[in-house]
């Protein structure tokens, strides 16, 4: 029984490390819509445990939302987006990646197009370097809101990190009233398996101690 005890207890110590806080600080999160030039500041949404998560509320943007086209002055734009990430004390635990979601609208002749960088701050090795675009009807796509989920599995796995993404957005100024708006940027950062494995091996044990209690 005693053995079974100090089991549980080293488990439940290793899940806790592995899902403890995390340190998040949001480096960037504005805009630029064009013309006339008009700086956007937009509202982000951060959850640092038990795993990090960040989200940028690109469509409660002041004074106006990342959109272009749909009758509004702009025909193009830019959002920046940077956050670094650290763990806190005693937590131990490495993340392999996340899932990036991006939802917005294309319409017509519009285009959004991304790019996005991962840098382990330690020693500035790039462990993720993405990019990929959203085009309307008239440019061969697909017109239309979307909400995408891209996983992203970064080169090897870090636990403090510096993110880095952008957006450009247009439409053609010979069809101004086509769309190309960014409603929400999140990033749901994953654990190493032995991260899930510690934690799932805690609650086994403390299920098991219960049951040989009874």
């Amino acid at each position: 029984m005693r053995r079974a005890i100090s089991l549980v207890v080293v488990a439940s110590a290793l899940a806790t490390g592995a899902f403890a806080s995390w340190n998040v600080t949001i480096l960037n999160s504005s805009g630029v819509l064009n013309p006339p030039s008009t700086q956007v500041t937009v509202p982000t949404l951060v959850n640092n445990s038990p795993l990090p998560q960040v989200t940028f509320l690109t469509a409660l943007g002041n004074p106006n939302p990342i959109l272009v086209g749909d009758g509004t002055r702009f025909l193009n734009g830019t959002f920046s987006g940077a956050y670094r990430i650290s763990p806190q004390a005693g937590n131990m635990s490495l993340l392999t990646g996340f899932n990036f979601v991006i939802s917005g609208i294309v319409d017509g002749s519009a285009m959004i197009i991304w790019q996005k960088k991962v840098v382990r701050n330690s020693d500035n090795a790039i462990l993720y370097n993405g990019s990929g675009m959203f085009a309307g009807a008239g440019f061969g796509g697909q017109n239309g809101t979307f909400s995408t989920v891209i996983p992203v599995t970064l080169a090897a796995p870090a636990n403090d990190v510096s993110v880095y993404e952008n957006f450009v957005l247009f439409v053609l100024s010979t069809d101004p009233v086509s769309t190309a708006s960014l409603l929400l940027v999140e990033q749901d950062w994953v654990p190493e398996p032995a991260s899930m494995l510690a934690l799932s091996s805690g609650l086994v044990g403390i299920v098991a101690l219960r049951r040989r209690k009874r």
